[in-house]
């Protein structure tokens, strides 16, 4: 007999620090989700992905306080700041896109970066082919106000 499922759970965190602190252990205590086994897969499965990158978690928990979860690739603008050599600011000490996108432009990127964001990102994407990736990506470089040369 399948398990019964209670409900998920969508976090994002970063690759390989899971730990017990907010905002992983609240979200999963109050679920009554075992924290330090999430933290220890989660870091296991994350520690050959770059080191806090981004990563979201969509967690299932069942009935019997068991649970599974899956990680999916970093966010599009994670990987687009990251290729515009977007320096960290403000208070939480992440790369910021442009206060007027559109207007003003935060960075510039090359197609062939966007072609190979577009690669890493494939599975998570609903694209059939590169090229149809290419435009999602290039419509997230748009919103976040950084400029793709040819």
């Amino acid at each position: 007999m399948a398990k019964k499922v209670v409900g998920q759970l969508k976090l994002q965190i970063k690759a390989g620090q899971a730990n017990p602190s907010p905002p992983v252990g609240p979200a999963l205590g109050q679920r009554g989700i075992n924290i330090m086994e999430f933290c220890k897969a989660f870091n296991a499965r994350t520690q050959d992905l770059e080191q806090g990158a981004p990563v979201p978690t969509v967690i299932t928990y069942y009935a019997d306080k068991s649970f599974t979860f899956e990680t999916k690739t970093p966010p599009a603008s994670y990987y687009l700041k990251k290729a515009a050599g977007l320096k960290p600011v403000g208070k939480r000490n992440r790369p910021k896109g442009s206060e007027k996108p559109g207007r003003e432009v935060a960075g510039t990127v090359t197609v062939a970066q966007v072609r190979e964001i577009a690669q890493a990102k494939m599975k998570d994407l609903s694209a059939n082919d590169i090229e149809a990736a290419m435009k999602i990506i290039l419509g997230s470089a748009r919103s976040i106000g950084i400029e793709v040369k040819g």
